[in-house]
């Protein structure tokens, strides 16, 4: 449980320094516009996005178990947090986010990091689908410069309340969306290295203020963004408040735990590293305990972000925290700027996310799978986006652990590299 930092610093230098420094500023330009993107599709104010980079970013890079994972709001909470709001408010989603990272404690302590393994590919590959399938549907309205009201949380209600305002679409916000996707897409086939989103939202909002006046901005819509963390404080909580939200709390620390053990794995394959997955729940526990505290989503490893990291030259904990405060210092002395974002360019951000999600090129591999195992990612991938998260992961998991051991394989599958066989111990 011992956090990765206490390892790395034994032999940090001024050059690792000035490496994990322009890493950590390298992901904060990155980090910056996708929060916000992240909390505003989730139903919540923009603010919370930027937060949850501060408060939960810096406690998963100075408690977790990697060297490299980078935290804060991701994709794949948009689905469940949209719900839980939608449903209970923000002091619900508090609830919540605060049990969740209870749970992930409770996980570290019983090391159940290692239960990963256990979950079927196919079930991972489905749900992460449905997620971006639900995510890119979800910024059409925002894409299209659509009004109307608030989208309902279930996706059939969503498409039909889509198609009700078709007709408002704004044509200048539809241009300058579809124009970042497309630049996103061909620029990050150029340079993959390269954080082009930075850019392209960057002028897409400079273009949208001096040019087209209709075009909707974060400030424009959701007021001035706040200039610092606002003072920690309890929601309410009510036996009742937790028991209806105790679904959306077991949701929320099983999406955490896989996503930034996943994450962590990535990371260990870039690096050549280890990571200590009892010590990553504990730093997702302490994230999602403290992020909700002061206005902020639940928290946890991000994979894009984490691998722009290592692109960038980070290689310990030191650069995870040094784009939380970057991003502080945004909030502190530029917060008019961030709020100057144009609306349509993050919807067109979060379409490009979720377009990365699905992992596009690997169809091909994927109808090559097995049939059952075809037809478990499918049926994953429909209960997430017709039905229920919580439901798809239970549904697919109990089916796949019975096609496993109906195929006689006792021993559920290695997730870990071949750089990481030494599961938790010091690298």
């Amino acid at each position: 449980m011992k956090p990765k930092i206490l390892t790395t610093v034994r032999d940090y230098s001024p050059r690792l320094f000035a490496a994990d420094a322009l890493a950590g500023v390298t992901v904060a330009l990155v980090a910056l516009p996708l929060s916000i993107a992240i909390a505003i599709a989730s139903g919540a104010p923009p603010a919370a996005g930027m937060v949850t980079a501060v408060v939960g970013g810096f406690l998963i890079s100075a408690l977790g178990g990697s060297r490299v994972q980078i935290g804060g709001p991701t994709g794949a909470f948009i689905v469940i947090v949209y719900g839980i709001i939608h449903d209970h408010g923000m002091n619900g989603l508090m609830v919540a986010t605060l049990m969740a990272g209870c749970i992930l404690l409770i996980a570290s302590v019983l090391g159940a990091g290692r239960l990963i393994r256990h979950v079927p590919e196919p079930v991972i590959e489905g749900f992460t689908i449905g997620i971006a399938l639900i995510i890119a549907v979800s910024q059409i309205k925002d894409l299209g410069g659509m009004t109307g009201l608030q989208l309902p949380a279930d996706f059939i209600p969503k498409v039909s309340a889509l198609w009700a305002m078709r007709q408002t679409i704004d044509l200048a916000s539809l241009m300058l969306g579809s124009g970042c996707v497309a630049a996103i897409l061909i620029l990050r086939n150029l340079g993959p290295k390269f954080p082009w989103l930075v850019p392209v939202v960057v002028l897409a909002s400079i273009a949208a203020t001096l040019v087209l006046p209709s075009v909707d901005t974060v400030s424009a819509r959701y007021g001035d963004l706040p200039m610092g963390l606002i003072a920690p404080r309890l929601p309410v909580i009510t036996s009742e408040t937790i028991v209806e939200v105790l679904p959306s709390a077991l949701t929320i620390a099983f999406l955490a735990g896989i996503e930034s053990l996943l994450s962590a794995i990535v990371a260990d394959r870039m690096i050549g590293g280890a990571h200590r997955s009892s010590a990553e729940l504990i730093a997702q526990g302490a994230a999602n305990i403290a992020s909700p505290l002061f206005g902020g989503l639940p928290a946890t490893g991000a994979i894009a972000r984490t691998a722009t990291n290592v692109n960038a030259g980070g290689r310990t904990p030191v650069a995870g925290m040094v784009h939380a405060i970057v991003i502080l210092l945004a909030m502190l002395f530029a917060a008019p700027l961030a709020g100057a974002l144009a609306l349509p360019a993050l919807a067109g951000l979060l379409i490009v996310t979720a377009w990365t999600m699905s992992e596009p090129h690997r169809w091909t591999e994927r109808l090559r799978l097995p049939k059952a195992d075809l037809a478990l990612l499918l049926l994953t991938m429909t209960l997430t986006v017709l039905a229920d998260l919580t439901v798809a992961i239970a549904v697919g998991t109990m089916i796949g652990m019975t096609l496993r051991f109906a195929r006689g394989k006792i021993e559920p599958p290695r997730w870990h590299t071949p750089f990481s066989r030494r599961g938790d111990q010091e690298d």
